[in-house]
């Protein structure tokens, strides 16, 4: 029972997601404000029940995504009564679900097809969390200060093209803190591009803890530990 209904508070944070993605892109929040009141309403029964269910409800507070979903919630009420922008940081709700440990370890151990992938989609979330965090600040800071910028678009456009080194130069900042921000872009998305690479076209593995050494990887049809020789009894249905 437990896990489904974590299962189905994951598919509640995916719908979530997908809302706030499409409505900031479309730029069609201000038209959904009942809607992100509703959102705001049952994140804050979550958030609340979370820290109430906690024996030491304190540590709740050192936790970073407890600080995420404040903004988030904060966000959501904020666009209905101050500033639209504010709407962006809802983007930010992609990290609670990308960072749930108890989810990740339920996908390993019921779902084979998610064991067998597990690097490849860790690394694609990683990318896809940091392209629109980062579309979020270079449309927050540069729609006010660039005439080039002018929708969410134009920001995605902007991040794709500098992640990737493309640049095609139709799109260009020249304030200190836009440059600052694409400079983040460039080295670390870049590097998490790279990972998504490895990932897709180096040889699968299974996450399987040796017994004897500790290996934490072997390969899908491993019988024995490649560093010490235990045998290892890796769960698998059969062949691929």
């Amino acid at each position: 029972m437990s896990r489904r209904f974590r299962f189905g508070l994951l598919i509640f944070d995916v719908i979530t997601i997908t809302y706030f993605v499409v409505t900031t892109i479309t730029g069609t929040a201000a038209a959904f404000q009942v809607i992100d009141v509703v959102i705001g309403i049952l994140l804050s029964i979550d958030l609340l029940a979370r820290t109430v269910a906690m024996r030491r409800s304190l540590l709740q507070l050192r936790s970073a995504m407890f600080y995420v979903d404040l903004v988030v919630i904060v966000s959501l009420f904020g666009s209905v009564f101050f500033a639209q922008d504010l709407a962006l940081a809802r983007v930010l709700r992609m990290l609670r679900v990308l960072r749930s440990y108890r989810l990740v370890v339920d996908l390993r151990r019921d779902s084979p097809w998610f064991r067998r992938r597990e690097e490849v989609i860790e690394a694609a979330l990683n990318l896809i969390v940091f392209v629109f965090i980062t579309t979020s600040l270079v449309f927050v800071i540069e729609r006010p200060v660039n005439d080039e910028i002018n929708t969410f678009v134009d920001a995605l456009y902007y991040t794709v093209a500098t992640l990737t080194t493309t640049g095609f130069g139709d799109i260009t900042v020249t304030d200190t803190t836009g440059r600052a921000l694409t400079i983040v872009i460039m080295v670390v998305g870049v590097g998490l591009f790279l990972r998504l690479v490895q990932a897709i076209f180096r040889p699968a593995k299974v996450t399987y803890e040796c017994p004897r050494c500790g290996l934490a990887k072997h390969d899908l049809d491993a019988v024995h530990c490649k560093h010490c020789g235990e045998v290892v009894n890796i769960p698998t249905e059969g062949a691929v």
